[in-house]
């Protein structure tokens, strides 16, 4: 097998939110939690922000936050500091994006890569977003980006529709037919405050069904993405994705580590799984 890339993005590679702990959505996985855990610079201050994180050592940062009316993370808004961030500092940038249009081409290029949660399912979109959008939404996005050169890497959540898992083959299949050169796969976490906190989990074996048909179908790289359920859920499906010949994992336990380097020559990044 190829070298296996394992990502540890905490120690230099921090997300950043430009709305602090502010969504207009309350979406039926998150209800704003995963927004808490980011760091928070004022409005005005993102520049020098990542200034200071230039200086100290960090390697890049993602540029997230929750959505605004518009359905976007209003990082456009920012422009002009992101474009003085890429040209005053060696910092990469992974922008997590909304609902984006032409009009955000301009920003988007100065970024090294844009994540984009993607839903493959309608219906599913409506249940756990509670948005008007459809996957022909999210189709016209990634279109807009691969057609105008930006690298762009989607983010499937296994499970995402209340722990049922369903719709992501068919989401794998989509996404097979664009240049993608990096598809990460995440799986829902229960979620305390949430609607879905007391879901079951995705089984490991469900969820691991899912990886291998993405390896089967997926040419470019698969990632596995830090938001997965901890403990021994994770213990045994890292080392099955792991098996299943997966390219990227992102903060495995230390044990799972170890083990990886008798199997596969390995190669720890400090930075997002996308970069």
């Amino acid at each position: 097998m190829k070298k296996l890339k394992i990502y540890i993005p905490g120690v230099k590679f921090p997300p950043i939110s430009v709305t602090g702990s502010a969504c207009a959505l309350n979406c039926a996985h998150c209800g704003r939690h995963y927004l808490e855990g980011m760091r928070k610079p004022e409005r005005g201050e993102l520049l020098n922000y990542c200034l200071d994180l230039s200086r100290e050592g960090y390697l890049g940062c993602l540029l997230s936050g929750g959505m605004d009316g518009r359905l976007k993370v209003p990082l456009d808004f920012y422009a002009d500091e992101i474009r003085e961030i890429k040209r005053r500092t060696n910092l990469k940038l992974n922008a997590h994006v909304g609902f984006i249009d032409e009009a955000d081409l301009e920003w988007l290029r100065w970024v090294d890569v844009v994540s984009l949660d993607f839903v493959g399912d309608s219906e599913v979109i409506k249940r756990v977003y509670k948005i008007g959008k459809t996957v022909e939404d999210y189709l016209k996005i990634l279109d807009l980006l691969t057609a105008n050169g930006i690298r762009v890497a989607p983010h499937i959540t296994i499970g995402l529709d209340f722990g049922k898992i369903h719709w992501e083959y068919g989401a794998i299949d989509m996404l097979a037919n664009y240049p993608i050169d990096v598809l990460v796969l995440n799986v829902l976490i229960p979620t305390k405050g949430t609607e879905m906190e007391s879901v079951p989990k995705p089984s490991v074996e469900e969820s691991l069904k899912v990886v291998k048909y993405a390896r089967e179908r997926f040419e470019g790289e698969i990632s596995i993405g830090c938001m997965r359920p901890l403990g021994k859920w994770r213990l045994d499906f890292d080392r099955g994705a792991v098996l299943a010949g997966i390219d990227r994992l992102t903060n495995p336990p230390g044990k799972i580590i170890e083990w990886v380097k008798t199997v596969r020559e390995v190669e720890l990044i400090y930075e997002c799984c996308v970069i």
